[in-house]
């Protein structure tokens, strides 16, 4: 088995991140590596169990306040943006149903925390960033943002509107020294992932044993889960001076998914 790559040089000393869903999964790695790079980061979650867990290794250079929050708090959501210089936004569930079975509620719920939150939060981060010049938006979007599967109409709406809100928050932050851009992956190592499993098997009508390899991983080239860690090292990319010129875009980690 090879050796992991060294983690990206990334110095974030004086910076305030804010990372939404950062008490488990992709959210939990991007607090964690933002604040290994010396960020102030803002862990925002519903689940005060998983933020009181978040603990930094002794070698970190900055530090996790962790913020309890339920992003359908619209309010909320915008006041907790104020001040930051870096926001991630990746807070999500996942519903996997026929479309003429979702439940509405569930629909509007997923699309408020999934698409309207972000806005609420881009909204609330802009005007510290705009005043000082610098700011970096990274949106975890999805594979789904590009490219639509069956039994997930929410999910994929939202991350398609996703995709759009932060092309559009590019085009306005760029004459402010701001970037906007999405990080696209494919099946992340999750709870959320593993939480839908008896679902795919159902909607498929498959054994759960066999949801991997014939529902997740059926499109992807690279045969396995992305690993939480690889997707965190992409938004630390996206954070860093290197890529000041990268804005308006996706950062696909996908596997080769979308080269079909």
């Amino acid at each position: 088995m090879s050796t992991p790559p060294a983690p990206l040089a990334l110095d974030l000393h004086g910076r305030t991140a804010l990372v939404t869903g950062a008490a488990s999964g992709i959210g939990r790695a991007c607090a964690l590596r933002l604040a290994e790079a010396g960020a102030r980061v803002r862990a925002v979650d519903r689940d005060a169990a998983g933020l009181a867990a978040l603990t930094l290794p002794a070698t970190a250079a900055g530090s996790i306040e962790p913020l309890v929050l339920d992003l359908t708090d619209l309010a909320a959501a915008e006041a907790a943006a104020h001040g930051v210089d870096v926001l991630v936004n990746n807070a999500g569930f996942q519903r996997v149903s026929p479309l003429e079975e979702f439940p509405p509620e569930v629909f509007h719920t997923m699309l408020t925390v999934l698409l309207e939150a972000p806005f609420r939060l881009i909204r609330g981060a802009l005007p510290h960033m705009y005043g000082q010049e610098w700011g970096r938006i990274v949106n975890i979007s999805s594979v789904h943002g590009l490219r639509a599967s069956p039994y997930k109409s929410a999910y994929v709406a939202a991350k398609h509107g996703l995709e759009g809100l932060s092309k559009t928050a590019a085009l306005e932050g760029a004459p402010h020294g701001v970037t906007s851009n999405c990080v696209s992956p494919g099946y992340v190592r999750t709870p959320i992932v593993e939480r839908q499993t008896a679902d795919q098997a159902a909607a498929h009508g498959i054994p759960e044993e066999r949801v991997l390899t014939e529902v997740l991983l059926r499109d992807t080239a690279v045969k396995r889960l992305l690993d939480a860690a690889e997707v965190a090292e992409a938004v630390c990319y996206l954070c860093s001076p290197q890529a000041s010129f990268v804005t308006g875009t996706s950062l696909v980690l996908d596997g080769g998914w979308t080269a079909h």
